[in-house]
């Protein structure tokens, strides 16, 4: 069987684990696309993507374009002859670049699509208390995550499932099914199924530190499925007593005292109650500005909320 020469795509530590994947498959990869390097830290020192860290371990050639249309990139991108690209956590393709291939360019994405079109699945899908989510691969088109589907796997979100666990599982679940579409197509047996159009589409734009804030007149389970969909990161915040603390865990609790929607409750010691539209919310674990991440009780052993 032939082996298919492939150019990979990508930046973050996500798409890491992907590229890993396919070399230890003996996928013929013949060069990598990534990010600038980007000035990091107080010495400003560029700073290498994770994608290009991998790849010059594996002695790959890297191209970095600042301009995906620039004729020189193309005429360098089409100077390594691909069969086939694949793109995971990069950024938008124009159509000169995603149509080169003789069998087009593949993309990962982190949800069940068509459900979750956008650069936040994984937040989304936890923001939004569902039960499942996935990873997809499918064939990139016009409009944005709308192409063909080639696979799909589920995955369960579980009550206790933040932005940060369900992000590893699926990075490593999306890792084996982009070996899997690559050995498909490579061996010419692949199916393409159209995506389903429905009235009742969520979608997972990209998220702002205003998208961040949390809002006490929501119903206390939507405020904790709220912060594990931002928990590491950006991170829920609030203001508290006119200061801003980030949020990393809420619980519900449950209790005589009535609380009006965000009225504080504490003993100064061992916990934070806020009143919401439903009930009553504890903090679990927060972060004061210029400060690390803490328990609320290790919060209280230094500080007091007036």
């Amino acid at each position: 069987m032939e082996k298919l020469r492939i150019i990979f795509m990508g930046t973050p530590e996500f798409a890491v684990a992907s590229l890993e994947n396919l070399l230890a498959n003996g996928v013929q990869v013949v060069a990598v696309v990534t990010a600038p390097d980007k000035p990091q830290g107080r010495g400003q020192k560029l700073d290498y993507s994770p994608v290009k860290s991998c790849a010059l371990k594996h002695n790959l050639p890297v191209l970095q374009p600042t301009n995906l249309k620039h004729p020189h990139f193309l005429e360098t991108l089409k100077s390594y002859r691909a069969d086939l690209q694949i793109v995971v956590a990069f950024r938008m393709l124009p159509e000169v670049v995603w149509n080169m291939p003789r069998y087009g360019t593949f993309n990962l994405h982190a949800s069940l699509l068509p459900q979750y079109r956008g650069a936040a699945p994984i937040n989304w899908a936890i923001i939004n208390g569902e039960k499942e989510t996935g990873v997809t691969t499918f064939f990139l088109q016009h409009e944005i995550d709308t192409g063909k589907i080639i696979f799909q796997e589920k995955e369960t979100i579980h009550d206790t499932d933040t932005v940060g666990n369900l992000y590893e599982r699926l990075m490593k679940k999306g890792a084996d099914l982009v070996v899997k579409t690559t050995l498909a197509i490579q061996a010419g047996n692949y199916p393409q199924t159209e995506q389903s159009e429905t009235s009742t589409l969520k979608s997972a734009p990209k998220i702002f530190k205003e998208t961040c804030e949390l809002n006490w007149n929501k119903p206390a389970q939507e405020l904790v499925n709220f912060v594990r969909g931002l928990n590491p990161y950006p991170a829920a915040w609030v203001r508290l007593a006119g200061k801003a603390f980030k949020i990393y865990q809420l619980k519900i609790v449950e209790q005589s005292k009535k609380l009006s929607v965000g009225e504080i409750n504490t003993d100064q010691k061992n916990y934070l109650h806020v009143g919401t539209a439903n009930g009553i919310i504890s903090i679990e674990e927060l972060q004061p500005e210029g400060k690390r991440r803490m328990s609320i009780q290790e919060f209280f052993r230094g500080n007091k909320m007036e």
